[in-house]
C-alpha cells in the first residue's frame, strides 16, 4: 500500500507555507551515573571551585537566576575566546537542576560572532547505588541552519567529554589543571 502524498511531505514544510524556515536540530541528551552523593554533584556544577575540579582551569558560577556561568577552558585567550564567556544561570533547583546558556565554540564563528546561545539543562537524582547520582544533561536552543547543525554535532562530542570527566573527579578526585592539559574537543569540520 502506498503512503499519501502528504505524508511524504515534511511537517515543518506543511506549516510553513510558502515561507519554510528550517527545523532546528534536536537536542544533546546524555546521561551517566557518578560515585557521588547529590549534594556533592550539584556543588560540582553549581559553583566556581566545583567547575574548576572537573571541567575548566577557571570559571565564575553563581548558581542563582541571572548570575553568571562562565567556563573557561583556555583563561589565557584573548577576551572572547577562552571559553563560555557571557554565560549565565537560567534557573536552579538545588539540589535538583541546573539550567544555564552556553556559547558557541570559536570553531563555529557565525554563531559565535553573534552571541548566539544554546541552553543545558542539568538534572540530578539519586543513583541506584548509595552515595550515586544519576545526572542527564540536556543541550537545546540550536538555530535551524548549518551552523545550527554544526553545533549540534560539537556539542554531541562535548557532551561526552564532560560527563567523563565529571565520573572521573567523583573516582579519582579534582582535576589538577597546572599538570594535565584540559582535553580538546575536536572543531567540527567547516561544511
Amino acid at each position: 500500500m502506498k503512503a499519501p502524498v502528504s505524508a511524504l511531505v515534511p511537517l515543518a514544510f506543511l506549516l510553513a507555507g510558502d515561507t519554510a524556515e528550517a527545523v532546528p536540530p534536536s537536542p544533546v541528551k546524555k546521561a551517566v551515573i557518578v560515585a557521588g552523593a547529590p549534594a556533592d554533584v550539584w556543588a560540582a556544577w553549581s559553583t566556581t571551585d566545583g567547575v574548576k575540579t572537573f571541567l575548566a582551569p577557571a570559571a565564575r558560577v553563581e548558581a542563582v537566576p541571572g548570575g553568571p556561568y562562565e567556563v573557561l577552558f583556555d583563561p589565557s585567550a584573548p577576551e572572547g575566546a577562552r571559553g563560555c564567556e557571557g554565560c549565565t544561570v537560567v534557573s536552579a533547583d538545588p539540589p535538583k537542576r541546573l539550567v544555564f546558556t552556553w556559547s558557541f565554540p570559536p570553531s563555529i564563528p557565525e554563531l559565535r560572532a553573534k552571541g548566539t546561545m544554546a541552553t543545558v539543562t542539568v538534572e540530578l537524582m539519586p543513583g541506584s547505588g548509595e552515595g550515586s547520582t544519576l545526572v542527564t544533561l540536556a543541550h537545546d536552543g540550536f538555530p535551524g541552519e548549518a551552523a545550527g547543525e554544526k553545533g549540534r554535532a560539537y556539542f554531541e562530542k562535548a557532551g561526552d567529554v564532560v560527563l567523563s570527566r565529571l565520573q572521573q573527579r567523583f573516582r579519582h578526585g579534582p582535576v589538577d589543571w597546572s599538570k594535565r592539559q584540559p582535553v580538546a574537543i575536536p572543531p567540527i569540520a567547516a561544511g
